[in-house]
């Protein structure tokens, strides 16, 4: 396997599997060029001489998870992990794609379909939602609807209102923000924030309803 890692003997004997050269040069800033030996594929020549169904690693791995989803047809460990990833809202999601890359609520929804069929758990999410599309917002809360349903627990640290609307129970931290929080002001189910809470996020869900 390590054939297929440009961190290991995979990698492009020229450039090291950077898929770039690095000249230094004395008084100015390194030159960065592209290494003609890889093409910037960073892999060997013996590791790209390889296909699986017509395919290299790189146009593998250039893959989006629901690309591959239906490459890997038939491979039942590699859908199941594939699966969990459109599951979780990340089908766009290359399979070589660096973690640097990804944003703080994509890095949790990956974490998260490692454990999608595990019970008994406690889950503490910081805005899973951030960046993302309304309709995956819908998706993300069925996702940990499905988590509490398999007997797990979820805390979520969230500011977006249609998941508060469907939370079983809301600490509400305020009264402000920054320093001028820190203090529970309200604790109670999304209903009962509407109907009693005089606090500024009962107040946009008011609005919001």
């Amino acid at each position: 396997m390590s054939l297929f890692s440009f961190n290991s003997k995979g990698a492009c004997p020229a450039c090291g599997g950077r898929g770039q050269i690095v000249t230094e040069l004395v008084f100015m800033d390194p030159v960065t060029t592209l290494c003609e030996a890889c093409e910037g594929k960073r892999y060997s020549g013996e590791a790209l001489s390889y296909r699986y169904k017509g395919k290299t690693i790189v146009e593998i791995l250039d893959m989006s998870a629901g690309e591959a989803y239906e490459f890997f047809e038939g491979n039942k460990k590699l859908r199941k992990a594939l699966g969990a990833m459109l599951e979780v809202g990340l089908p766009y999601l290359s399979l070589g794609q660096p973690l640097s890359t990804l944003s703080g609520g994509e890095r949790q929804r990956v974490k998260l379909a490692k454990d999608l069929d595990k019970k008994g758990n406690i889950y503490v999410l910081d805005e899973p939602t951030t960046g993302l599309h309304a309709s995956d917002v819908c998706r993300i809360m069925e996702l940990l609807d499905s988590l509490v349903d398999r007997g797990n627990t979820v805390i979520v640290i969230e500011h977006n209102l249609d998941v508060m609307k469907q939370a079983d129970y809301i600490i509400d931290v305020g009264p402000d923000g920054g320093t001028a929080g820190g203090e529970i002001v309200f604790t109670g189910t999304p209903g009962e924030m509407v109907e009693q809470a005089q606090t500024i996020t009962a107040e946009y869900l008011r609005k919001s309803i």
